[in-house]
């Protein structure tokens, strides 16, 4: 047995109101702690955690909010940051087909760490939790859903957490400030002369095991849900104020993402008959993760592949930089109640946008854990400024309306591919694909693949159109600034667009200096 299966009658039913289900989940997590003393391949039920943890003049968390490239001051936004240390028991898995999970190796301890910012005031917590694998393909943790999204979470009172995913992204901690960061773990419960102990290479050793992470995100979300006397979201009451938890992952834990939805979540929902997670947002990955650092990976006709039933909905967001790589993983929308589904891809939009540097780790501190500072700038110039951050703000919004109240999001077309090439419009931007009034009232032709060191193929960049052009099509900034209006009021309606972004949209185009 995988996962730890609850006596008969205790089930969390998702029909409760918000009180009765927070009671639930406590019997839930009551009978998990109860029970799983005797199963010795079960996982545990509920982390030990402690924090949060003291910052100093000396020892701040890596990537502190004010500690980034661009520093926020969450104070002035009402908000509180705190860093907690967790620590468990989680299986390692093999997955070697769709519905079945075997233990590979049992209850190995871990400890990582997570951020979390959260409204100061629970007045003003919406109840729902952005649950973030932190990205950890530059080697260090980086906050891509807060870099995107921050401004759609600050102004709805939702709360952020992010989880250390990877041993690599934790070496880097401990090269950053080995004082405050010497408690995390991710051992290799296996000996490297362990014939199940398999070479490997790139950012991943046989000392420490990538597919601990799979554990670690389910008993997360199980304390976030706790009324455990550690977990800052019970606001000093009783239970946990948290009603709708998101999983959000990008890229390479987009990966992770996938492979948690496919392989690990069923048996979750097996085990305490709901799901822990209320949604999922899966960003610019087409497939699942190896399900361990020994595991092939997976073939692009595994039937392991497609996310299907997964019971919640599910939102796929592709960029421009990498829609045409996973071609393979399109799959139908979908408004069956098992089986929500919606695939986007953002017309104009690179991959590695700026954002997730501005709002990183800062230079300084990146130079401290032994990490290169990765380039603004690619052969064909400074990173796109495309705004990712229209699509997924939007996205957000999507997801918890489909989850509360089953209101379905708007489908969106493809981008158009025809003989493995995308469509082109006269201006050379793709045609099709979730539209924004930067590719339907455009100034630049925007790519999603760029040349250079770092992740320049898939940081993108834009070519300004020349003045000429501007202003053949734009004779005036007033012309300018009315087909943006009306671009946005049509998006807006369509639902495509949130009003307050909008809103941003168009006054920018009204401060625009084409004509000066």
């Amino acid at each position: 047995m995988v996962f730890l299966r609850l006596p008969v009658n205790v089930r969390c039913v998702p029909a409760f109101a918000t009180s009765m289900r927070q009671a639930c989940y406590l019997l839930c997590l009551a009978m998990l702690a109860l029970t799983s003393n005797s199963h010795a391949d079960d996982i545990a039920a509920l982390p030990q955690v402690s924090g949060p943890v003291p910052v100093t003049a000396q020892s701040h968390p890596f990537g502190a909010a004010d500690h980034t490239l661009r520093p926020q001051n969450l104070t002035d936004l009402g908000y509180i940051e705190e860093e907690f240390f967790v620590s468990g028991l989680a299986n390692v898995y093999d997955w070697p087909e769709r519905g079945r999970l075997d233990v590979r190796t049992a209850q190995t301890p871990y400890t990582t760490r997570v951020l979390i910012r959260r409204p100061a005031d629970s007045a003003r917590f919406s109840g729902n939790i952005v649950v973030e694998m932190l990205n950890p393909s530059n080697l260090f943790d980086l906050n891509i859903g807060w870099a995107m999204s921050h401004t759609q979470m600050l102004r709805n009172g939702d709360a952020w957490v992010g989880i250390t995913a990877k041993p690599i992204a934790m070496n880097t901690l401990k090269q950053f400030d080995a004082g405050r960061y010497a408690a995390l773990s991710w051992a290799n419960p296996l000996a490297a002369t362990d014939p199940q102990n398999c070479e490997v290479g790139g950012d991943t050793t046989q000392a420490t095991e990538n597919g601990l992470i799979w554990d670690i995100h389910t008993q997360v979300a199980m304390w976030l849900r706790s009324a455990d006397s550690t977990n800052p979201f019970r606001y000093h009451q009783a239970a946990s104020a948290a009603q709708q938890l998101y999983a959000w992952g990008y890229s390479q834990t987009g990966s992770f993402l996938y492979t948690y939805i496919n392989a690990i979540h069923p048996h979750v929902v097996d085990a305490i008959g709901e799901p822990l997670f209320d949604g999922f947002l899966v960003a610019v990955s087409s497939g699942p993760a190896p399900i361990n650092q020994c595991a092939d990976r997976i073939a692009r006709d595994d039937p392991r592949r497609p996310i299907k039933n997964v019971g919640v909905p599910v939102i796929h967001v592709m960029s421009q930089s990498d829609y045409l790589f996973g071609i393979e993983s399109r799959q139908p929308d979908s408004d069956a109640p098992g089986d929500r589904f919606r695939r986007y891809e953002i017309a104009g939009s690179g991959h590695a946008s700026p954002d997730e540097l501005y709002w990183g780790p800062k230079p300084a501190d990146l130079i401290q854990a032994g990490r290169a500072v990765p380039p603004l700038a690619c052969n064909e110039g400074p990173r796109s400024r495309f705004p990712n951050k229209l699509a997924f703000n939007a996205a957000l919004v999507w997801l918890d309306q489909w989850a509360r109240d089953d209101i379905a999001p708007p489908r969106a077309e493809l981008i158009q591919v025809v003989d493995g090439q995308p469509v082109l419009d006269e201006h050379g931007n793709v045609v099709g694909g979730l539209r924004s009034p930067y590719v339907d009232v455009p100034t630049s032709t925007w790519n999603g693949n760029s040349t250079g060191e770092s992740f320049c193929r898939i940081a993108g960049h834009e070519i300004p159109f020349s003045q000429d052009k501007l202003t053949r099509l734009y004779p005036t900034r007033a012309d300018y600034v009315d087909a943006v209006t009306a671009s946005v009021n049509e998006l807006v309606a369509q639902g495509f667009l949130l009003a307050a972004d909008g809103a941003g949209v168009i006054r920018e185009a009204e401060q625009s200096d084409f004509w000066e």
